[in-house]
Formats: structure tokens, sequence, C-alpha cells
């Protein structure tokens, strides 16, 4: 159950929908503050599109409640879209259309629009103004969609997979840019499968996993669940039963994977300490050391007892 505050933008609570066999959502509830980054995190077919579809009026809900800036957006779709932006997962333009042509459509479709001349400055399209779509790279077509859902100067934005496809520093422009808009107190909506992307940009997180949200909270509060500790990767002199390693003083669970041995420890000082011992007692040595902080994809694992692959 949600319990709606009066500075939630979004509530959910309790959303189904069913395509033939496959239920895409069942019964997910949550609710996005004024001003935060939240994050739907999950693998490719959790559910993540459906839902904001959902919010953004562009597909019915089979039940549940939905709330969007006080309205649903099933029934109030022309009001509700003067006060949200949304870039999807494929922003597709006729080939010929400038980059300022598209802004100045998508502009003609609001009452209060931004300025063209500021969406072309803030998203790095100054110098793209008349090219046309098709010349356009992978980047510069997300920059183009990005400044497309902020023509009317939402309070709330809707991105879906906003980086899928890109390479990483053309994602970094991406992260900067959602930032920004965290910045600005404008409450942002995130779909994502890339872990370290949540960890970077959202104050809360729900994991979305079958239709399901199996975890909710803040990164920092979701990894502290994870019951693993942090994790040791290390590589021996000589091999090592997992066996014995798990026997060691803190160590909660111990995986070897190509001569690459996984250990998950807490207190990990304890087992640090504890291994160093083990390996000088049995004449071996340590080739190398990496210790990790759970993720949320360990959270992920520990939960469905699967990677999030997609």
């Amino acid at each position: 159950m949600v319990n709606g505050s009066s500075s939630a933008i979004v509530t959910v609570e309790g959303l189904r929908k069913r395509y033939g066999d496959l239920d895409a959502l069942r019964g997910i509830s949550f609710e996005i503050k004024a001003g935060e980054v939240f994050g739907l995190l999950g693998p490719n077919g959790a559910g993540k599109t459906t839902t904001i579809e959902i919010l953004e009026g562009l597909r019915q809900a089979d039940s549940g409640t939905v709330r969007v800036c006080g309205m649903d957006p099933a029934r109030e779709q022309t009001a509700l879209k003067e006060r949200i932006g949304a870039q999807l997962q494929n922003t597709v333009l006729p080939d010929k259309i400038r980059v300022e042509e598209a802004l100045a459509l998508y502009a003609s479709f609001y009452q209060a629009p931004a300025s063209i001349e500021m969406l072309l400055d803030r998203f790095g399209l100054g110098e793209k103004r008349r090219a046309f779509f098709e010349k356009l790279s992978g980047g510069q077509k997300q920059r183009l969609a990005l400044a497309l859902s902020m023509v009317n100067n939402p309070e709330l934005v809707l991105l879906d997979e906003p980086t899928v496809g890109l390479d990483a520093q053309l994602r970094r422009d991406i992260y900067a840019l959602i930032e920004r808009f965290r910045e600005e107190r404008r409450t942002t909506l995130l779909t994502t499968h890339y872990i370290e992307e949540a960890e970077r940009l959202c104050d809360r997180v729900a994991i979305i996993d079958r239709g399901q949200v199996i975890a909710l909270g803040t990164p920092r509060e979701l990894v502290q669940k994870s019951g693993k500790g942090a994790r040791i990767e290390a590589t021996f002199a000589k091999p090592v039963p997992t066996d014995r390693l798990q026997q060691l003083e803190a160590v909660v669970e111990c995986r070897e994977e190509e001569g690459k041995y996984f250990i998950h420890a807490q207190p990990i000082a304890i087992a640090v300490a504890a291994l160093v011992r083990f390996l000088e007692a049995e004449g071996n040595s340590l080739l190398d050391l990496h210790i990790a902080q759970p993720t949320l994809e360990d959270v992920f694992v520990e939960m469905t007892g699967r990677k999030m692959e997609g």
C-alpha cells in the first residue's frame, strides 16, 4: 500500500497490465517525490517501459490507481501533457526535418513552451540547428530527444532508457544533463538496466523484475540490505578449495571462476586478515586482491537468484 503524500508527484498503487498470456505488471506500487530523480531498475522485459507508458497516458492499465501531477493519465491527457515531458526509447523523426524545425514543431503543441534558443544552447545543439535529423549522430539524436522532452518546461520528466546504445563519453554527457535536472529540483523518472547509472543518478530506486517491485529505497539503503557484505576478488599463487575458504572467519560465501576467487564477507577487515593468515599457513600467497562494495546488482542477484542481463 502506497500512502500518497502532498509532496508526491507520481503515485502508483496496485498497477496491473496483461498482454495475452503475459502479466507485464503484477500489482506494482511506488511514489515519486517532488524534485527527486527516481529510477526504475530492471532487465529488459521487467515491465519498466509499460509502466512509463501508462504514466504518460499512452497505454491503459488493466487495474490499479495512477496519479501524475494530481491527474489521471488515462482521463486527463490534454491537461497532463502541459506538465510532463517524455523521452521514449526510440525517437523517430522525419529524415529531412531540421533540428530547430523539430523543436519549433513540438513547441507549437504547448501553451507556454520554453525558448528554442535556450534549448539549443542547453543541449549542445546550437551548431546543429540547421542539420537534418538523418545527419545527426546517435548522441546528437539522443540530446535532441531530451531537448524535445523539455520543450514545455515540464515539472516532471520521464526518461525511458536515455543512454542505451551510447558510448561512455556520451553517457557521461547525458548524466550531466540529468544531474542538472536535479539541481533545478525538476522531478525525473528514469528507467534503466545499467546498475552504475541508477547508483550514480537516482535518489531512490525501485528494482523491478517480471512485473513486480522487488526492492525500493535509496541506492545506499538497498545495498546495505545485502546480506553478503563486501566482495573480495582475489587470485592466488596456488589453487585453493573453496570449501576451505568458506570456513574462514567472516566469510559468507565463496566461489571460483577460471582461477579467480570471489569471496563475500562481513566484516571485510576480519575476513581479509583471516585470508592472509590462512595463505601463510598453507605456504600460498596473494597475486592480486581487490575489494568491492556491494552493488545494486548484488541485491538483484540475492533476491532473484540470477544476474541482471540486458
